[in-house]
């Protein structure tokens, strides 16, 4: 068995800093928007991703200085992230193998899990999607088809723990069995609903609910050991 955590709004409670840095400074730029809707329509998504939707549906693009000024600021604030509340709980009592597979940067990825001592909890098994295997982000599988690789590990024996809905898709292509989680501060009406529709088998609201799902699926769901 190998177990698969996203980072941003599952691990560190990040998702509302990056969509409360992002709602400021769309708005500088004409696009209304507010950080609980920057949530719930983009979460889960890359910077780019992100970039593009929003492109798209202002018809035109946005000023070249956005992505290094958003990113700056996020930066600046995820200093002093926290942790979600009862991850380190739970590493301690999960022994299976464990890992990140995340849309974030490496760069990002050090400084959340840094801020929170998660870090050293996972290295070195820490995998950016944009930066590993074939490079492409979730929804695409492909970060999820190369942890399991790297720990030789049959896809039908991961769990995955997700937020979002690229996610969960993600994970599901992969072959995975996914946990969707939804006790973030970026949480909003109607998201556990979102990922049981992108296929989660069943959602959490505390962290602290995982490990007896995990336990299920190994006794009852077919996974291995």
């Amino acid at each position: 068995m190998l177990i698969i955590f996203d980072c941003d709004g599952v691990l560190v409670d990040s998702e509302i800093v990056a969509a409360q840095v992002n709602a400021e400074i769309l708005t500088e730029y004409g696009y209304n928007v507010t950080a609980a809707e920057m949530n719930s329509r983009f979460v889960g998504m890359t910077g780019p991703q992100i970039v593009a939707a929003i492109e798209e549906e202002l018809g035109r693009s946005l000023p070249d200085e956005f992505k290094d000024r958003a990113d700056a600021e996020i930066d600046k604030r995820l200093a002093t992230v926290q942790a979600i509340s009862g991850i380190h709980d739970l590493l301690d009592t999960l022994d299976a193998p464990r890992c990140i597979c995340s849309n974030s940067s490496t760069t990002r990825l050090k400084i959340t899990l840094e801020a929170t001592g998660l870090h050293n909890r996972f290295k070195p098994y820490i995998f950016s999607a944009p930066e590993v295997g074939t490079r492409r982000g979730k929804p695409a599988p492909d970060v999820f088809l190369h942890a399991a690789r790297e720990f030789g590990v049959e896809p039908r024996d991961v769990v995955v723990i997700e937020d979002s809905v690229p996610g969960v898709t993600g994970a599901v292509a992969a072959g995975m069995r996914v946990i969707g989680f939804v006790g973030g501060a970026h949480t909003w009406q109607g998201h556990g609903e979102i990922l049981m529709d992108a296929g989660a088998e069943t959602v959490v609201r505390r962290l602290k609910e995982v490990a007896p799902v995990v336990e299920a699926f190994r006794v009852w769901g077919g996974i291995s050991a």
